[in-house]
């Protein structure tokens, strides 16, 4: 077993109590406490995500590369609940911008902050 375990992962953001709200309400976890820099939310098995406060953001231009998206996030989804979903995270403030016509196995959306982030079908 290796001796290395993945903590938190970090959004930047340019406002971090935001971002956090919107993924806490998406995904029903707690925002645990934080300030005006770094905001961290916890969710089930010690999963933590967190939100840092970059000075003059910059979103990622997805699907372009002229501000590369650097990572996304991927949520599984039952099949019977997607369109609940996707409703859910268009409500909290979140922008469709491709679905997977072919397969439709997976939906990508913007969260507030520009960061790109997808609805996969479990």
């Amino acid at each position: 077993m290796s001796q290395i375990k993945l903590g938190v992962v970090a959004l930047d953001c340019p406002d971090p109590r935001a971002l956090a709200n919107f993924y806490a309400e998406m995904l029903d976890w707690q925002v645990t406490g934080g300030d005006d820099e770094w905001i961290e939310i916890a969710g089930p098995a010690g999963r933590t995500l967190a939100f840092q406060a970059v000075a003059d953001y910059r979103p990622p231009r997805w699907p372009g590369q002229e501000v590369p998206q650097q990572l996304h996030l991927d949520f599984d989804v039952a099949r019977a609940d997607i369109d609940e979903a996707e409703r859910k995270v268009l409500a909290l403030g979140a922008k469709l911008v491709q679905t997977d016509e072919q397969l439709r196995e997976w939906r990508v959306y913007l969260d507030p902050a520009g960061h790109p982030f997808c609805l996969c079908l479990k």
